[in-house]
C-alpha cells in the first residue's frame, strides 16, 4: 500500500499524461497521413490536368507529344507515372517514367469522381492513384497518374520517431512542473508534520493555524487536543503532587519511628526491611509524580545496570514471601542495562517478580539474552499459568490474573505503560516451568566510554 500523498499524486498524474499522450500518438499520427494524403491527392491531380492540357483526340484517336510539359514524365527511374486507357481498359499510352513500373490497376469507369486510391505491383510495391475520366472529342479517356508509397512511408516513419521524441520531452517537462507543483501544494503538509514532530519532542505546544482552509479544521482539532492534554498533565501534576505531600508525611514519622526501633537489637531486621519498603515507597512517589509531568523519552538518558537491581528485589521478595521458600534463579550477564531510570525499573520489575512470587508454587527464574541490541528479558514461574483466551486481557488495567488474591490489577497495566516510555514490549506465553513466562524487550544501553 503506498503511503505518500506525493507519491500516490505523481503516480496518478503521471499515468493521466502518459494514457492521454499514448492516445494523442495514433490521433497525431492519422492526422498527419490525412494531411499527406490530402498534398498527394492534390499534386497528383495537378498532374493529370498538365497531361489532360497534353492530350489531342483526331479522328477518335489520341495524340501526346513526345515530351509534356512536367519533367517528371519524361524520363525513367522518375517517381511520377503516367497512364491514359480508352473506355475499353486498353492503354493507349504510357509516359517514359512508366517503362519499369507495372503496377497493376485497372480503370474503373463508372463515372464517379475518384479520389485518391492506392494501387500494388506483383512485388507489393504501393502506389497513390489519381484516376480522372474525361472526354475528348467524342472519346472517353481515364487520365491515372500515379506515385509510389515508399517515400510517404519513409516520412511518415520519421514523423513518428520524431513525435515519440516530442512526446517523451513533453513528458518528461510535464512530470518536472507537476513535481514542482506537488512540492509546493503540499508544503503546508510538510510545515505541519514539523510541527507535529516539534511537539511530540517537546519544542513547542500548538500547531500554526495559519494554513490553507483544507487542513484548518484538521489543526484547530489537533490544537484542541493538545490544549486538553496539557491539561490533563497539569491536573495529574498537581493530584499526584497533592498525594506525594500527603504521603510524605506518614512516611517521614514511620522513617522517625523506624529509627527509634532500630536501637532495640531485637528489632533490627524487621525494622531494616520496614525502612527498606519506606524508601522504596518514597522513591516510586518521587517518580510517578516526575513521570506524569514529562513526556514519552524525555527520562531517557541514565544507564542502569539491570544485574544489582533485580539481586536486590529478589531479595526484598525473599523476605516478603519467607513463607513460601520460593527457588530463585537469575541467569544475567553482568553488562546488561538500558536506558531508564532506577525508579522506573524497579516499578517495572517489581510488579512482574511480584507476580511471579505470588503465583509460583516453589520456583522463579529470571534470565536475559542481547540480541540485535535488544535485551531480551523472560521471568519464569511454575504455577497455574495464564490461558491462552486471557493473555490479551490481563494486561488492560483492572484485570487481574488471579482472583484468589488481593489486588486492584492495575500492576501489568503499570508495566505497560513503563514499557512504553522505553520503547519497550511485553508478551506472555507458556513457561517451561509449567507457568507463565512473561518476556520483555528493551533497548539494550551499550557501554560507551
Amino acid at each position: 500500500m503506498i503511503r505518500s500523498f506525493r507519491l500516490r499524486l505523481v503516480l496518478g498524474a503521471s499515468l493521466l499524461v502518459l494514457c492521454s499522450l499514448l492516445l494523442m500518438l495514433p490521433a497525431m499520427s492519422e492526422a498527419f497521413d490525412r494531411a499527406v494524403e490530402q498534398v498527394v491527392a492534390a499534386r497528383l491531380a495537378a498532374d493529370a490536368n498538365t497531361l489532360i492540357a497534353a492530350a489531342q483526340v483526331r479522328s477518335k484517336r489520341l495524340q501526346m507529344p513526345q515530351r509534356v510539359a512536367d519533367e517528371a514524365f519524361n524520363y525513367t527511374g522518375s517517381r511520377l507515372l503516367g497512364y491514359i486507357y480508352d473506355a475499353k481498359g486498353q492503354q493507349l499510352w504510357r509516359s517514359p517514367s512508366a517503362d519499369d513500373e507495372r503496377p497493376l490497376y485497372q480503370p474503373v469507369f463508372d463515372g464517379q469522381v475518384q479520389n485518391l486510391s492506392r494501387a500494388a505491383d506483383k512485388d507489393g510495391r504501393g502506389y497513390f492513384v489519381h484516376d480522372r475520366e474525361i472526354t475528348l472529342n467524342g472519346l472517353q479517356l481515364s487520365v491515372i497518374t500515379m506515385q509510389p508509397v515508399d517515400e510517404f512511408e519513409h516520412l511518415q516513419s520519421g514523423f513518428i520517431r520524431q513525435l515519440g521524441l516530442w512526446l517523451g520531452g513533453i513528458l518528461l517537462a510535464l512530470l518536472t512542473l507537476l513535481l514542482l507543483g506537488l512540492n509546493w501544494l503540499l508544503s503546508p503538509l510538510g510545515r505541519l508534520r514539523q510541527q507535529l514532530d516539534a511537539v511530540e519532542n517537546g519544542q513547542r505546544e500548538q500547531l500554526d493555524e495559519d494554513v490553507p482552509q483544507e487542513i484548518q479544521r484538521l489543526t484547530h482539532s489537533l490544537n484542541r487536543l493538545l490544549n486538553h492534554e496539557r491539561l490533563q498533565r497539569e491536573r495529574y501534576r498537581d493530584t499526584l503532587g497533592d498525594l506525594a505531600h500527603s504521603l510524605k508525611t506518614p512516611l517521614t514519622v514511620l522513617q522517625s519511628i523506624a529509627d527509634e526501633l532500630r536501637r532495640q537489637p531485637a528489632q533490627l531486621e524487621p525494622v531494616s526491611q520496614m525502612q527498606d519498603q519506606i524508601s522504596r515507597m518514597s522513591q516510586q512517589i518521587d517518580y510517578q509524580l516526575q513521570r506524569a509531568t514529562q513526556r514519552q523519552g524525555v527520562l531517557l538518558g541514565q544507564r542502569a545496570l539491570l544485574k544489582p537491581l533485580l539481586q536486590a528485589l529478589l531479595a526484598t521478595l525473599d523476605k516478603v514471601y519467607a513463607d513460601k521458600r520460593v527457588q530463585t534463579e537469575l541467569h544475567l550477564a553482568d553488562n546488561c542495562a538500558v536506558e531508564a531510570e532506577d525508579a522506573a525499573l524497579l516499578e517495572l520489575f517489581g510488579n512482574l517478580l511480584e507476580n511471579a512470587y505470588r503465583l509460583c508454587l516453589q520456583r522463579v527464574q529470571v534470565h536475559a539474552e542481547i540480541i540485535d541490541n535488544w535485551l531480551h528479558i523472560h521471568i519464569d514461574d511454575d504455577g497455574p499459568g495464564i490461558p491462552l483466551a486471557r493473555r490479551a486481557l490481563v494486561l488492560q488495567r483492572g484485570v487481574r490474573s488471579d482472583s484468589r488474591h488481593a489486588g486492584q490489577g492495575i500492576g501489568l497495566a503499570v508495566v505497560q505503560d513503563i514499557l512504553e516510555g522505553y520503547q519497550g514490549e511485553l508478551r506472555v506465553s507458556d513457561s517451561p516451568l509449567g507457568g507463565a513466562r512473561f518476556s520483555l524487550r528493551l533497548p539494550h544501553a551499550s557501554h560507551t566510554a
